[in-house]
């Protein structure tokens, strides 16, 4: 047909002879001479389109719809062979399974899409919104999700953090990480979060304070367990004073001023498991110029993409490489410092998270004073 454009190549449903399929329940529409049928004698194509035969099979939803057909025409009449039709409707079914696929296909995309817009969504309304500035104190924090691919699907991850003002003037920051995903991990993270900030109304040291939440993720039988820091300081006028406990969580960081890096936090028993856990309160300082870093696994357990070398030939971005990297960022402020980390794990597992990963850190900066900036 000489009509190269899509235009010429359309005509309105009554030229057509497709429309005959609606209505027959799935059979064929076969004509052997278009000219003496009383079916299509006097369509309006037979005579300018040149129809002397015609055969279709319908292309069919799976709820049996008619989509389109599947046809052939000759210009002259001819008696279709059963072969001729067991060939078209092969090809038909063929092409309807083609199109359920393809649909199928976009569907489950949009699925997918909508699916990852409620875990984004989800996923934020865990975290604070806004991280809670605190006078004198120059604050920052970060969350990366796990890559896609790395998990079974598009799932609302567990980890979490918060700062928050508490009693007498101090304040508290936590952070956890709860196991696996989806929406009883999240349920676990909501539990937490909220609970760790009401029972922080009470005057309860660290280690107290976790135990109480152990209770309460026992008591609601939560499904899954969690590791958590929980810290409670308060500013002096010398610096920041504090008190620290860790629930089977990796233990918390601080880089002095001189760029020295400690570990920070004796080991604990994780939460939601067993009745009686041991935790313990270990106390702290920061001096002007000191920075504490809270983190979940995902900083120190980090692993290159599936199939590539990382560049320093180490497998995993431990604790080890967690420490050098944080000793690299001496005299950077706590959002500088969570981002110089970020870009070391990003270039370890070459952007490819095989778990979340959550950063938060406290800095006193130097001279003390009011923080005009805050992230």
């Amino acid at each position: 047909m000489d009509a190269p454009e899509i235009a010429d190549r359309q005509n309105p449903v009554r030229e057509s002879f497709c429309y005959f399929l609606i209505g027959l329940d799935g059979k064929p529409f076969v004509i052997h001479d278009a000219a003496r049928d009383p079916r299509t004698r006097e369509h309006p194509s037979v005579g300018p389109m040149h129809i002397g035969a015609w055969a279709g099979f319908p292309l069919l939803s799976p709820d049996g719809d008619v989509l389109g057909s599947f046809c052939v025409i000759d210009d002259a009449p001819r008696t279709w062979s059963q072969g001729d039709l067991t060939t078209l409707e092969t090809l038909a079914r063929s092409v309807s399974a083609e199109l359920h696929l393809r649909q199928s296909l976009e569907a489950a995309e949009r699925i997918l899409r909508h699916t990852a817009e409620l875990a984004r969504s989800l996923q934020a309304g865990l975290l604070p919104p806004v991280l809670h500035p605190v006078a004198g104190l120059d604050v920052a924090a970060s969350y990366l999700p796990a890559s896609s691919g790395a998990t079974s699907g598009v799932e609302v991850g567990g980890d979490f953090y918060d700062l928050f003002a508490i009693r007498g003037g101090a304040h508290a920051a936590v952070l956890g990480d709860v196991c696996g995903k989806g929406v009883e991990a999240a349920k676990v993270t909501a539990l937490a979060r909220y609970t760790v900030r009401a029972n922080a109304t009470r005057p309860l040291p660290p280690a107290a304070l976790l135990s109480e939440l152990n209770a309460a993720m026992l008591d609601q039988r939560a499904p899954r367990f969690l590791t958590a820091v929980y810290t409670a300081f308060r500013l002096t006028t010398t610096g920041l004073a504090g008190r620290i406990s860790l629930a089977g969580h990796p233990p918390a960081l601080i880089r002095r001023a001189d760029g020295r890096v400690e570990e920070l936090g004796a080991p604990g028993t994780l939460l939601g498991v067993v009745k009686d856990v041991e935790l313990t309160d270990v106390r702290f300082r920061l001096a002007p110029g000191d920075l504490l870093l809270l983190y979940t696994d995902g900083a120190c357990e980090a692993r290159p993409r599936p199939g590539r070398a990382p560049g320093s030939g180490q497998l995993v971005f431990g604790e080890v490489e967690l420490a050098a990297a944080l000793a690299g960022t001496t005299g950077l402020d706590a959002a500088a410092t969570v981002e110089s980390i970020s870009s070391a794990l990003a270039a370890h597992h070459d952007g490819w998270a095989s778990d979340d990963t959550a950063l938060l850190a406290l800095r006193l900066p130097t001279p003390l004073g009011p923080v005009a900036r805050y992230r």
